[in-house]
């Protein structure tokens, strides 16, 4: 019984430093400028222009269902022209970002678990080593990268079309003032909603690029072992997603609102 429980507690403390090695890794890599740009460039191809249609779909739908259960709830009490403005703070420093980067988990972080795993288990990676090519330059970094650069961007583009398909719902199908709804938009929206929510989305790159490599680079054996480190990938990056934005919301609103 106790082997069984020491075991239960080694292996994610196991996991755990062998994530935060790859990490340490992967910004020694970053510092020293060991990256190839060729596949920097396909990555952010491949994480930015291919996510596009999800994250497009994903925030013009929560922005259309937010605005639209705002206005039911704050039309009790002759609020209505306060819709827009909730759905822009929520679509800035907690749903854009968040949704975003659970679309991009579930899209990118598979992809990359999958990708890296069927390099170990066909030993490619093993062949970059004795070609003297170290697999964290050039097939982690790459891709820590391209989360980096394009999560901020793609979250940027979700609030935009979550704010539009809101207002588009509330002026046009409920009726709200357009006048007062936008003006409100702006009054009670301030820098820092915005600054939250791009700051979130940039960890969360991170938090998926290193869950999803760290899968890759560790998976199992054969077809059973990369299938399940690509649904790992997704489960823990998620989870991780969502822990972490709690403690990204208290931390950064208590910074920012101090400042």
């Amino acid at each position: 019984m106790k082997s069984w429980s020491n075991h239960l507690l080694a292996e994610p403390l196991e996991g755990l430093g062998r994530i935060t090695l790859l990490a340490r890794e992967s910004i020694a890599s970053l510092l020293t400028f060991k990256v190839a740009w060729r596949d920097l460039l396909y990555q952010i191809y491949f994480v930015g222009v291919k996510s596009q249609s999800v994250v497009l779909v994903t925030g013009a739908f929560t922005g259309m269902v937010l605005g639209a259960q705002t206005y039911f709830q704050f039309h009790k009490v002759k609020m209505d022209t306060a819709t827009l403005a909730v759905v822009s703070v929520s679509m800035c420093s907690e749903l854009g970002p968040v949704l975003t980067g659970l679309m991009v988990a579930g899209r990118v972080g598979a992809a990359i678990a999958a990708e890296l795993g069927t390099m170990r288990v066909t030993e490619q990676i093993d062949a970059l080593r004795t070609l003297a090519t170290h697999p964290v330059d050039y097939l982690v970094v790459p891709r820590l990268m391209a989360l980096h650069i394009t999560l901020p961007l793609l979250t940027a583009e979700a609030i935009a079309v979550g704010i539009g398909a809101g207002y588009l719902v509330g002026v046009y199908l409920l009726g709200i003032d357009p006048t007062y709804s936008w003006y409100n938009m702006l009054r009670y929206t301030a820098t820092t909603d915005v600054v939250v929510g791009i700051t979130k989305a940039f960890i969360f790159g991170g938090i998926v690029a290193l869950i999803g490599c760290y899968k890759g680079l560790y998976c199992g054996e054969g077809a059973q072992g990369v299938g399940r480190a690509t649904t790992e990938a997704v489960v823990y990056s998620s989870i991780a997603i969502l822990i972490s934005n709690f403690f990204l919301t208290m931390t950064l609103g208590k910074l920012l609102h101090t400042l």
